[in-house]
């Protein structure tokens, strides 16, 4: 895979307008070094006043000086109070009831969560009474508990580091494995999944296959803290070739392809995300268990017990129980021309019942091997107009396209984009 990254400040990027931060992003690519594999662009980010300047002699951890202090990190373990976690290292339980009245328009201790980081600063002194304790509410937020003459609690924002990164990929076995092998967040797999899920079979990828994409991407002390936004995005498979261009329409944003119909379909293209067929639609399969050949009108997904299973369309639950063979199965009728069902289920999601209205992608039960069944996985099927037809080739038609008002506005983006994603090499 090539790679590479544009840096651009995290301030900039969320006041600048849509086209501005494009404008931008080609102004950088034209300054890039380049090698024979890669390329990338950077800039400064914005300063933090919370950060010390570069003439600060002291260490500061959280704003902190750290020399000052004993340090120790940790999680918070199961069960435990702020009292019990303060009260071990020389803090009152008088202290920590002024201190919680002190801040609690800043934060609620019960928001203190088990398995969340802690640093506990100490005193140098004999008595070793705990200072501040740090907590670590959100990957960029923590919260500093203060023990001194102030009792209170105060918020500390991590500075973040926002990077606008290229990336090129071409597969070899699965998109997920594609990029873990080739050390990228697979954060991008899922991000591009839920952009392609109407038009590209990501269980039918084949090697050769490739996607290219323009996207936002956060790091604290170059450690990733997620994917924020995808810009845009080409995916190449089986022969065909389908770009992603966003627009913001009716005060939504959502992809296009290049002649500006919309990449969401009535249905997603499976009810799974990063599982394989390990049966396909046929008229006369040998069934597994009971050693006879019959009709298959579904198609099975390999996958592991309680992966989830998503309704592929907006519909209305007929019916959700308990079918011999089938399991526990949901049947959801979408329209007058379709309905789907969903077999072996392990249980079904919360609230999913006969009459329950459901939307798409919306979680209706869990994989697993219930009815009769080798093992976990779900025998998806699709009738329309009350036959069954092989749910890999339905062509659902697609939702609203650009309107013709934007059309203009849609024209000029895209030509920015496609631009954007030849360079990727």
């Amino acid at each position: 895979m090539k790679y590479s990254g544009i840096f651009i400040p995290l301030s900039q990027i969320r006041k600048g307008s849509f086209i501005t931060i494009i404008l931008s992003v080609l102004t950088l690519a034209m300054t890039c070094n380049r090698s024979s594999s890669s390329y990338s662009c950077h800039a400064e980010a914005t300063p933090d006043d919370s950060l010390p300047s570069a003439d600060t002699k002291e260490f500061l951890i959280f704003g902190l000086p750290a020399d000052s202090f004993n340090i120790s990190t940790g999680r918070i373990a199961p069960n435990r109070f702020l009292s019990e976690i303060v009260g071990d290292h020389g803090v009152s339980f008088a202290e920590v009831d002024q201190l919680v009245r002190n801040s609690r328009d800043v934060f609620n201790v019960r928001s203190l969560r088990s398995g969340h980081n802690i640093t506990l600063f100490t005193s140098r002194d004999s008595t070793g009474k705990l200072r501040y304790l740090v907590y670590e509410h959100e990957p960029a937020l923590f919260y500093i508990f203060s023990f001194n003459d102030s009792l209170n609690i105060t918020p500390f924002h991590q500075p973040t580091v926002t990077e606008i990164r290229f990336s090129r990929g071409i597969i070899e076995s699965s998109l997920w494995e594609t990029m873990i092998n080739d050390s990228v967040n697979p954060e991008l797999a899922v991000r591009l999944s839920d952009i392609y899920a109407w038009t590209v079979d990501f269980f039918g990828l084949q090697e050769g296959d490739s996607f290219k994409a323009i996207y936002e991407e956060q790091f604290i002390d170059n450690k990733s803290i997620g994917i924020t936004r995808i810009f845009s995005a080409e995916f190449t498979f089986s022969g065909r070739t389908i770009h992603a261009i966003p627009l913001v329409q009716d005060d939504k944003e959502s992809f296009y392809d290049t002649t500006g119909n919309s990449l969401r379909k009535a249905f997603l293209k499976a009810p799974l995300k990063f599982s394989r067929v390990s049966s396909g639609f046929s008229s006369a399969r040998l069934h597994p268990i009971l050693r006879i050949v019959r009709p298959h009108y579904g198609v099975d997904y390999a996958a592991m017990e309680g992966t989830p299973v998503y309704s592929i369309g907006d519909g209305k639950v007929i019916s959700a129980g308990i079918e011999q063979e089938a399991g526990r199965i949901v049947r959801i009728r979408h329209n007058s021309v379709y309905t789907t069902a969903y077999m072996h289920l392990s249980r079904f999601g919360n609230g999913i019942k006969a009459g329950t209205f459901v939307t798409q992608g919306q979680i209706i039960g869990y994989v697993g091997a219930s009815g009769l069944a080798t093992g976990p996985h779900l025998d998806f099927r699709i009738w329309q107009n009350g036959y069954p037809v092989d749910p890999l080739r339905v062509e659902a038609p697609p939702v609203e396209p650009v309107h013709d008002t934007n059309l203009y506005r849609f024209d000029r983006i895209k030509s920015v984009y496609l631009d954007l994603l030849k360079t990727i090499d």
